[in-house]
């Protein structure tokens, strides 16, 4: 047997990762943005298969995350993320968070698959963004991956395919779900965000919103649709994703 063998390597899956761009929230009046462990925790999945990644916004530009996802913040809410810690000590991987290109320059044929990243921002800025609505059917109709995790699932509430239909039209999925939101408004003490998913779910007919344990890992996958129920969620979601790529 010739030892000179010339064995060309697979084609790395690339993932495009979409966090949503800083915004004020009309309830608290609070600057919002990602979750950190909705990033950093998939983020961690997809380089342990050695995907190529890269970050998006609908907006492009710098990002900001919600306070209580840092794991460095005083209110000692995320304090037990070491896997953001580390992302956050890494000059390399916060750089990737300054300058973020803009969801236009973001094209399907690209990447094999979408992960939309969650936080409090995207219940302002991904539930009416059509340009991303478009661009996470895309995905879906050319039979690659579309995930979501969180509060980013928001979009699917509106998100049409390219006939008009309700994405989530006879499919499974999962959100953050009302316990959840009573949970955290509870522990602030008001309303937090401008409507609920799981509500808001239910009112849709065809569809099967479903929701494991509160604050539990549970992510579902349905065709090339995957989805997340909240930050403790997007490893599982990033797995889903991984097996739907089949490496």
């Amino acid at each position: 047997m010739s030892a000179n063998i010339n064995v060309m390597p697979a084609k790395r899956k690339r993932v495009a990762l979409v966090a949503a761009n800083p915004a004020t929230s009309s309830r608290t009046g609070w600057p919002i943005g990602f979750w950190w462990a909705e990033l950093s925790h998939p983020y961690w999945e997809f380089s342990e298969r050695a995907y190529e990644l890269e970050l998006f916004s609908p907006a492009g530009g710098t990002l900001l995350a919600d306070s209580f996802s840092d794991p460095e913040d005083e209110s000692g809410y995320s304090a037990h993320d070491i896997i953001s810690l580390g992302f956050k000590k890494s000059p390399r991987h916060m750089k990737m968070l300054e300058n973020t290109k803009a969801i236009e320059l973001l094209k399907v044929e690209d990447f094999d698959a979408i992960f939309l990243v969650g936080g409090q921002s995207p219940m302002y800025t991904f539930i009416d963004n059509e340009e991303l609505h478009k661009l996470f059917a895309g995905f879906i109709e050319a039979g690659k991956v579309a995930a979501a995790v969180c509060h980013a699932t928001c979009l699917l509430l509106r998100c049409k395919t390219s006939d008009g239909s309700l994405l989530v039209k006879g499919k499974t999925w999962t959100g953050f779900a009302d316990s959840e939101e009573q949970y955290a408004d509870n522990f602030i003490g008001q309303k937090i965000q401008p409507f609920w998913i799981e509500e808001e779910a239910r009112k849709i007919p065809d569809t099967n919103f479903i929701k494991g344990g509160l604050f539990r890992p549970f992510a579902v996958r349905d065709g090339n649709l995957i989805t997340g129920q909240q930050q403790y969620s997007g490893a599982a979601a990033a797995r889903l994703v991984i097996e739907a790529l089949g490496v």
